[in-house]
């Protein structure tokens, strides 16, 4: 008799327990009806403000990287606000408050965690945002010279003359002087010559270099070469030539050096100069 009696107790408490679930259920389902739409509604607000917002950063910066994180970001902070707008339809303040809670907790964490990936992540987008380079520009940083085959968020990809691909993160690019070669203009390359004082006339001597470099391509033609006495050394005269060119590429430099001192040096040994 105990034994039905406690069945008959279980039983009708089971049944009352799933009896309150359905009506809260029932009572309940207007507002479930009314979250799924505000999340589906959501959801393709979120891609239309993705596609703007990557055109618009794309337009601005130029950089695949930047934009797709850009619109990354602005998609899913849409999704959140949905979920938020749907989570207090459901009547879930509670839910929402810890669920901003523990993404503070986490992102706090992960911020100190991994924080030489974030100076690279923030680095990237000052640089994808100031663009003092872009895709195929020769820069000089961090004691390398190469063109610059690929801008991440991470890192920046540069190819030396060597042939070498160097990976080099954003915050070492970001925190130390670049010179941007390719947008450099009229490049100035110095030589330095001795010649002996005994032999020679310094006049003649500065007449021949002129007419020497003077036939010489890709010479600047807003800057004329100048070629000048620095100092005595003995019986030797120390002179400089100063040329200016227009030429962006560092190999292109080095070959006009190269030409320069081969012509200047064939002048002068012909006149038993040298």
């Amino acid at each position: 008799m105990f034994l039905a009696n406690e069945y008959v107790s279980w039983t009708y408490l089971i049944l009352d327990k799933l009896n309150r679930w359905l009506v809260s259920f029932v009572r309940m389902l207007p507002n479930f009806v009314i979250a799924v739409i505000v999340l589906v509604v959501f959801f393709f607000v979120a891609r239309l403000v993705r596609k703007i917002t990557y055109r618009i950063v794309h337009g601005l910066a130029h950089a695949e990287a930047l934009s797709s994180l850009f619109s990354s970001i602005a998609y899913m902070l849409v999704l959140f606000v949905g979920l938020f707008m749907a989570l207090q339809v459901l009547q879930l303040e509670k839910t929402v408050s810890s669920l901003l809670a523990g993404a503070g907790i986490i992102g706090l964490a992960l911020g100190f965690a991994f924080q030489d990936l974030t100076a690279n992540f923030i680095s990237g987008i000052f640089i994808g945002l100031r663009k003092p380079f872009e895709v195929g520009h020769v820069i000089e940083t961090n004691g390398f010279v190469g063109n610059v085959e690929d801008i991440q968020l991470r890192s920046t990809i540069l190819r030396t003359f060597d042939g070498l691909y160097l990976n080099i993160p954003n915050k070492e690019i970001f925190q130390k002087p670049i010179i941007n070669h390719t947008l450099s203009t009229n490049r100035k390359i110095e030589i330095n010559l001795v010649v002996p004082v005994a032999k020679n006339d310094p006049g003649t001597v500065i007449s021949l270099i002129q007419d020497a470099i003077r036939s010489e391509a890709h010479l600047s033609a807003e800057k004329a070469p100048q070629v000048v006495f620095t100092d005595i050394d003995g019986t030797n005269l120390k002179l400089q030539i100063n040329i200016w060119t227009d030429q962006p590429s560092v190999e292109a430099l080095r070959m006009l050096r190269h030409d320069v001192v081969m012509k200047v040096t064939a002048v002068l040994k012909n006149k038993e100069m040298l």
